[in-house]
């Protein structure tokens, strides 16, 4: 999968937690070396079990639109951590007690910790020159077209 796809991704699911109220999100980056069996943990904590359960399963509904399908999910009927693995990521969604209790930026303190921001796709610099190019265009064809409708109204 190409990186920048797998940060779509990633950001959907950032999104899904966000749009369900998730609490205290991190994003870990993990390093190559460091034995971790994915490239990004997304986690995050909710209030109650229902609340846990619903950003668990905003996430799966965000990530299943887009064509993505989780690998494995554990924990949901507890509701205390659910793990939604999706291979290239793994989405942790605590309790507050049982993040706390897990702590796994600790466990993983060699991680990079990322901002939601940093997941975005850059935009291209060919891409910023399109539109200007387009827009001149645009305004010559009009001043064509005025002249050509000149001509016919004139004979």
């Amino acid at each position: 999968m190409k990186k920048s796809e797998l940060k779509l991704q990633v950001s959907a699911a950032i999104q899904a937690c966000l749009d369900k109220k998730a609490e205290e999100l991190s994003i870990l980056e993990m390093e190559k070396g460091s034995g971790a069996f994915t490239d990004y943990f997304v986690l995050c904590s909710g209030t109650n079990p229902r609340q846990v359960q619903a950003i668990a399963d905003e996430v799966e509904l965000r990530l299943k639109s887009a064509g993505v399908r989780p690998a494995h999910v554990e924990g949901y009927r507890q509701g205390e951590w659910i793990l939604v693995d999706y291979v290239d990521f793994v989405v942790h969604v605590f309790s507050e007690k049982a993040r706390k209790f897990y702590d796994l930026e600790r466990l993983w303190k060699t991680a990079k910790r990322l901002e939601p921001s940093e997941l975005k796709p850059k935009p291209r610099s060919k891409a910023a020159a399109g539109p200007k190019t387009a827009t001149k265009t645009k305004t010559t064809r009009r001043k064509s077209t005025s002249g050509a409708a000149a001509g016919r109204k004139r004979a």
